[in-house]
């Protein structure tokens, strides 16, 4: 579609939650097809937009396609000297300039869901709506997902989705992007343990946190082998208590602040 703009290129591929990478003509020498600034993204499947075709961008593409293949790709700098005495993988341009072309990888963006958005929950959402990533608020009561109570979220950088679910919150895990990180922290133990369940039976989930003391997690770690029949190691998925250990107070924005880092933590060691 080459009259997609770039921003909206880069909005699709987020959506669709796959890798991409922007291209940019960061500086020209001479004469070369484009003038510095112009832009193209490159996804798995197709490419949008164009820094002026031949050599540079079948070379930039390429790359760009190599990268979307790393696990953690870095930024790049490719400099092209556009002259008929340079052989090139793709041709010969001879406008007669060079072009520095920077490659930036558009990685598919962490998503986190927050189940029960209560005074925890509300200040764990505060926290991670200033992170790019795809956020999933839940709850079965209407009330604390209210506009005006979720008002403090109107300048996140994270794309938040609120998901009222007034009988079984359980069924939104099936709804949720591959790899979600799900924190659990309900108002009714019932919920929480229903979601620890459904939470373990759902493919593709990244990791599972359980907010509570050691006896709920007792409780729950029994009911979990006896009723739902699930294995030692499909139980230890299931991190609790969450937080950092070294942050001990009890308040709920304290508490929000340990979760947070304690998952920005991880988020660091995946190699994604």
């Amino acid at each position: 579609m080459p009259d997609t703009t770039w921003v909206a290129a880069v909005a699709r591929l987020r959506a669709r939650r796959e890798p991409g990478v922007l291209v940019t003509v960061a500086a020209v020498r001479g004469h070369a097809p484009r003038d510095a600034g112009a832009k193209l993204v490159v996804g798995p499947a197709g490419t949008w937009g164009s820094i002026g075709g031949g050599n540079v961008e079948a070379v930039a593409i390429d790359r760009a396609r190599e990268m979307i293949a790393t696990a953690a790709p870095e930024p790049e700098l490719i400099d092209f000297a556009l002259n008929d005495k340079v052989a090139n993988r793709h041709g010969v341009q001879c406008c007669g300039g060079t072009v520095s072309v920077l490659l930036e990888p558009l990685p598919v963006v962490r998503a986190v869901a927050v189940f029960g958005v209560g005074h925890v929950g509300l200040e764990l959402a505060r926290v991670l709506a200033r992170q790019d990533l795809d956020l999933h608020l839940i709850d079965s009561r209407s009330d604390v997902l209210a506009e005006e109570r979720l008002g403090v979220l109107a300048d996140a950088v994270a794309r938040v989705r609120v998901h009222h679910t007034p009988l079984l919150p359980e069924e939104v895990l099936a709804e949720l992007p591959r790899g979600t990180h799900v924190l659990i922290m309900t108002h009714d133990h019932a919920e929480d343990a229903a979601l620890c369940d459904a939470a373990l039976r759902t493919p593709g989930l990244g990791s599972i946190g359980l907010i509570g003391s050691a006896a709920k997690w007792a409780r729950f770690r029994k009911r979990l082998a006896t009723e739902g029949g699930h294995d030692e190691a499909a139980i230890d998925r299931i991190k609790t208590p969450i937080g950092l250990p070294g942050i001990t107070g009890k308040e709920p924005a304290t508490i929000a602040v340990s979760v947070a880092a304690d998952l920005l933590r991880a988020f660091g060691t995946e190699g994604a």
